[in-house]
């Protein structure tokens, strides 16, 4: 039987669809865990930059961003009505369904269980990325396919492809899809402070190291979530017909504070159930203190009280007044407070997070 026969003969009509749209160092690894530990989801961690890496796409450039939009389009739609085998298409071609290259396989807790793989416990609290890649061997897409058809919700992380909602409009019209995107969202200022820390350093944020680190300002300093962010949630909170009922905004500050709560919010917008596992996933990667906490910068291990603000002890005065000059209108209308001074900034005690709300349609 033909890879497209299997997924069209098998495919469970009225699936519920997700989409994580955020950018990178928003914490979108802390909340796709909250959907990778239900049992009854079948979540992918940023299946599209197997595309962006076989294309040889530099997102700096504006025609290739545009090639990867179209491009992971494609693949989110097929994805998402479990045709796995569409990954082929941008890996070495695999002998019998079988790959040896997929992007971050054991982050996707579907590829490390049943019946994909059966070398670990399956009931454990948290998986090991290695030890799943090490004992499970190459991911065999037809055991995939099989597991993502056996789920009720098929979730799906993206951080560079868009994170402008207003870019997934096809998406998000057609019918057989019945999708739902978590805009999830951090404060700008944030954002930077984590690109800065990440080693070895990324090359287009040298200027805003320079600017950080010894108060010279750059003449080519932006961020590109400010313009982002801010269309993509003007959009949505506009409530436009088709996107009424399907979109929902998640400040990357609140999960961390209120993991349980917001875990409530989420799972009653997608339709899904609490789970104990869940409960217990979060009971363990919260709680950490920061001697325990995990030093990796792409841990999901997080101390809940100490997260939100950690930027404000990275980032020079100098760095955060010029980024709100440019990132107001986002600050705004997300509820992140501006700081006017050295003494503001660096004053713990003071938050900066408003309380906000943003309602449901």
């Amino acid at each position: 039987m033909k890879p497209e026969q299997r997924v069209q003969r098998n495919l469970q009509p009225k699936k519920n669809h997700v989409l994580i749209l955020t950018s990178t160092r928003c914490g979108s690894s802390f909340l796709g865990q909250l959907f990778n530990y239900h049992p009854d989801v079948f979540y992918l961690y940023e299946p599209v930059v197997n595309v962006k890496n076989s294309l040889h796409l530099h997102l700096q450039h504006e025609t290739d961003r545009r090639q990867l939009l179209s491009s992971g389009r494609d693949v989110l739609r097929n994805l998402f009505k479990c045709n796995l085998y569409v990954l082929e298409n941008y890996l070495n071609p695999p002998k019998k369904h079988i790959l040896e290259n997929l992007h971050r396989r054991g982050a996707n807790k579907a590829f490390c269980s049943p019946p994909v793989c059966y070398a670990l416990k399956h009931d454990m609290v948290s998986i090991n990325e290695s030890e799943c890649v090490s004992k499970c061997g190459p991911l065999n897409l037809t055991l995939a396919t099989d597991s993502c058809q056996g789920k009720g919700n098929v979730v799906i992380k993206e951080v560079f492809m868009t994170p402008r909602v207003d870019e997934l409009r096809d998406l998000l019209e057609d019918s057989q899809l019945n999708l739902k995107v978590i805009q999830l969202v951090r404060d700008p200022r944030a954002i930077l402070a984590s690109r800065l820390a990440i080693r070895p350093p990324l090359k287009p944020y040298s200027s805003w190291r320079i600017l950080n680190d010894h108060r010279r300002k750059q003449s080519d300093l932006t961020l590109q979530e400010c313009g982002d962010f801010l269309r993509s949630v003007s959009v949505g909170l506009s409530w436009p017909q088709w996107l009424r009922g399907r979109y929902m905004v998640l400040r990357y500050e609140d999960l961390t504070q209120e993991p349980l709560q917001k875990l409530q919010e989420i799972y009653e917008f997608v339709g899904l159930s609490m789970d104990q596992k869940v409960m217990d996933w979060i009971e363990q990667n919260t709680k950490e203190s920061e001697e325990t906490t995990s030093n990796s910068q792409y841990s999901t291990k997080r101390n809940s009280s100490a997260t939100a603000e950690n930027w404000r002890k990275e980032l020079s005065y100098a760095a955060v007044e010029h980024l709100q000059n440019i990132c107001q209108k986002t600050l705004n209308i997300l509820g992140y407070k501006l700081v006017r001074n050295p003494e503001e900034l660096k004053n713990m005690s003071l938050s900066l997070i408003e309380d906000k709300q943003f309602m449901l349609h």
